[in-house]
């Protein structure tokens, strides 16, 4: 293997463009990996970390490092992407946006911010969005707790809701924002402190013929004693106050009791019938069942498809591989046992984009996976995650020794296609649940 290190200066894209270019680099034959990244100091120390020498640089260069049989084929191949780029940004440049939030908010009608730009910058950002008396989504993480309290203090005090940090979800008025999947439109409002509990659900709903008025994401943090449910009661009281919502899930993770308590009591002023779905008090599938036996709708049966195969035996190690932290709370609590990685946590994410865009590490971990184990996994669709998740992961599922569960979360309408991708994962040898804690179940060593 070569090395190729370089910096270019006068060049900038945002980072999970890079990301997308990183990763067709990384996918060409011969190519073991690449980074391209501003040169900022975690990423050039992700670079080293990597066995790169780097060269002294600023923040604004725009760092290049490959290690390949053919460095030079993939200079050539980052050249013809990053091209591309720049003729994307200056087509949009040729209107001369407006440079700052609140000059945007003046400029064009709009209710709602999306903010996603690295965590040190996030807060200044939705600071000025909301002095604009814009509602806001912070879909960066990085920003610290005494930020976000302030945040969604003065949000509260203005009748404004801030969605995050770390917000991967939402859905307003049937528009999808970040991490989304195609929905019908209908009658319920969900708040969710966790954006893959709040897609699993609401494709759940889509699938028993339910639709949806808007997703309003709080961030993972939202509950915890320190925000103290800030924002989900203010998404509450929005959804309350929304005539065409007839019914509220909220979801979370498991909650501080404090914080709880304070959205208890809201919950109990409300006019509007909420359904919880508290992981430890219930799961996400059968929290679904309550909401349509509230509405007066059947529960339907949820598919699940066997591998073409007949499968593999299992009897070894349960290892639960999730882009989806809530999805990977969750299964852990269905299934009793098992070693569960969240591959979506910050941990894992610096310097890399999302397993639900890049499963890299998941695939090295199912990689690792030995005869008679199991792996349960989540893959979920929609608009912002891989176009075609099913092209990498069938054939490492056919490849590995070990039984392969996966829970799929999408809808009919994913861009995806939901009909495909179980095909290719069924004929790998994969066994496919629509309901997580029905494929946690299964993994575990329950009936199917």
């Amino acid at each position: 293997m070569n090395e190729l290190v370089t910096l270019r200066r006068g060049i900038y894209h945002d980072s999970v463009s890079l990301m997308r270019v990183s990763k067709a680099l990384s996918d060409l034959p011969g190519v073991e990996v690449a980074i391209v990244a501003m040169a900022t100091t975690l990423n050039v120390g992700l670079a080293r970390d990597l066995g790169f020498e780097v060269p002294a640089c600023e923040p604004s260069d725009l760092l290049v490092a490959v290690r390949a049989d053919d460095p030079a084929a993939a200079a050539d191949e980052l050249d013809r992407l990053l091209d591309a780029l720049s003729r994307q940004s200056a087509a949009q440049a040729a209107d001369l946006p407006p440079r700052t939030t609140r000059a945007a908010a003046r400029s064009v009608p709009a209710g709602l911010a999306l903010v996603s730009v690295p965590g040190e910058h996030a807060f200044a950002e939705a600071l000025d969005a909301l002095e604009a008396g814009l509602n806001v989504m912070i879909f960066s993480d990085g920003v610290s707790l005494e930020q976000e309290v302030r945040l969604k203090a003065l949000a509260r005090a203005a009748g404004l809701l801030v969605m995050g940090p770390d917000c991967g979800t939402a859905v307003i008025a049937g528009a999808g924002l970040g991490f989304a999947n195609v929905l019908k439109p209908g009658p319920v409002g969900v708040v969710a402190a966790s954006g893959t509990g709040a897609q699993h659900v609401t494709c759940l709903l889509d699938r028993a013929g339910v639709g949806i008025t808007h997703v309003l994401g709080v961030g993972g943090r939202d509950l915890s004693a320190e925000v103290g449910g800030l924002a989900t009661i203010q998404a509450l009281r929005m959804l309350d106050a929304d005539p065409a919502t007839e019914l509220i899930v909220l979801i979370s993770k498991p909650p501080d009791p404090s914080a709880s308590a304070t959205v208890q009591a809201v919950v109990a002023e409300l006019s509007t019938p909420v359904v919880q779905a508290m992981l430890g008090a219930t799961d996400l599938t059968s929290a679904t069942a309550e909401a349509l036996r509230v509405l007066g709708r059947a529960v339907p049966e949820w598919p699940s498809w066997e591998p073409d195969s007949g499968g593999r035996a299992a009897g070894g190690r349960l290892l639960g591989l999730f882009s989806g932290g809530t999805l990977c709370q969750e299964a852990r609590l269905v299934a009793g046992h098992g070693d569960f990685t969240d591959f979506g946590d910050d941990a894992y994410t610096r310097g890399r984009a999302h397993p639900m865009i890049d499963p890299s590490l998941r695939l090295e971990a199912l990689d690792k996976a030995e005869e008679g184990d199991t792996v349960l996994m989540d893959v979920v669709l929609g608009h912002g995650a891989d176009p075609d998740p099913a092209a990498t992961l069938a054939p490492a599922i056919a490849a590995a020794p070990a039984r392969v569960v996966v829970c799929l979360v999408g809808t009919e309408g994913d861009p995806q296609g939901l009909g495909d991708q179980v095909s290719a994962l069924t004929r790998a040898g994969a066994w496919v649940f629509t309901s997580n804690a029905d494929a946690a179940r299964f993994a575990g060593g329950g009936a199917r």
